[in-house]
């Protein structure tokens, strides 16, 4: 099944990231002002002028500008501008396995996932949020040709290529896959990513017969890119040990996101796309404003 065009995806994420609204960070904003850090135009903690106002009684004396104050009768406060970790990195598990549907009907893990990523980096561009693609090779940016940019950047992904090396300066990121490699695996390709990147979310998207396993009788299972399959006679009988497995693998990302101080988010294509995209934003502790 071929990749939905990223044009089509570009104008799906556009109407997702206008149902989320405006991102702004919420809770880690005051403390997360550092060098290379973007003003919001608005007050707050930061090193950058913003505006003098008058002050009130909820205003300690401390906070008084007496040098602006002294021009007039009103006693005056300086506020600064403030300031945020701004930049997004995305990435989407380019593997055969993940860019694979069971039905002609039902997207492509590969596709949800970029969607959902386009549509967070058009909500947080909006607020003038940095977003790119993890190991893209081109610098984050923002406004309206973020999106764009992310979704361009990841299809070029390959799957013969190594997972990419942490970012230079601090971000968040968006890690999205099936995550059905071997755990240690992931271990070793993400802890160096959460060095760097104090906040991330782990996005597993799977298809819904990976879920719900709805096979009965004679069935031929083969791996997505790989010529490798085995014939079941009785599918059926391997469905409770398969279930299991399946809870132990999202249980042990979820735990690994824990570990690495990330969270982790799943969903199953048959849901609707809007549903993950709340949580997303949620995992990176954003509030939204309507647009």
């Amino acid at each position: 099944m071929p990749q939905a065009p990223l044009s089509q995806l570009k104008a799906e994420a556009a109407a997702l990231a206008g149902d989320l609204g405006t991102l702004t960070t919420r809770a880690r904003a005051a403390s997360a002002a550092h060098l290379g850090s973007a003003g919001r135009r608005k007050a707050g903690m930061g090193e950058n002028f913003w505006q003098y106002r008058r002050h009130t009684t909820e205003d300690s004396i401390e906070r008084v500008d007496w040098r602006r104050s002294a021009r007039e009768e009103n006693l005056f406060v300086r506020e600064t501008e403030l300031e945020t970790a701004r930049t997004f990195l995305f990435w989407c598990d380019p593997s055969p396995g993940f860019n694979w549907s069971s039905a002609d009907s039902a997207p492509l893990k590969a596709d949800r996932a970029l969607l959902l990523c386009m549509a967070l980096a058009g909500a947080l561009s909006r607020s003038g949020e940095r977003c790119g693609a993890l190991g893209g090779g081109r610098s984050a940016v923002s406004g309206a040709r973020a999106p764009s940019r992310v979704g361009e950047d990841i299809r070029n992904f390959k799957a013969d290529l190594p997972f990419p090396k942490p970012p230079r300066d601090t971000a968040a990121a968006v890690i999205c896959s099936d995550f059905y490699s071997p755990l240690e695996e992931w271990r070793a390709r993400l802890s160096p990513v959460a060095a760097k990147c104090r906040d991330g979310v782990l996005l597993q998207v799977c298809d819904p017969i990976e879920e719900a396993y709805p096979f009965n009788g004679r069935v031929r299972f083969f791996r997505p890119g790989q010529d490798r399959e085995r014939l079941i006679g009785r599918a059926e009988s391997i469905r409770e040990g398969y279930l299991d497995k399946f809870a132990k693998r999202r249980q042990d990302m979820t735990d690994l996101a824990a570990e690495l101080g990330w969270r982790f988010v799943s969903h199953v294509t048959s849901e609707e796309a809007r549903t993950p995209l709340g949580k997303l934003a949620y995992g990176f502790e954003l509030s939204g404003v309507a647009a």
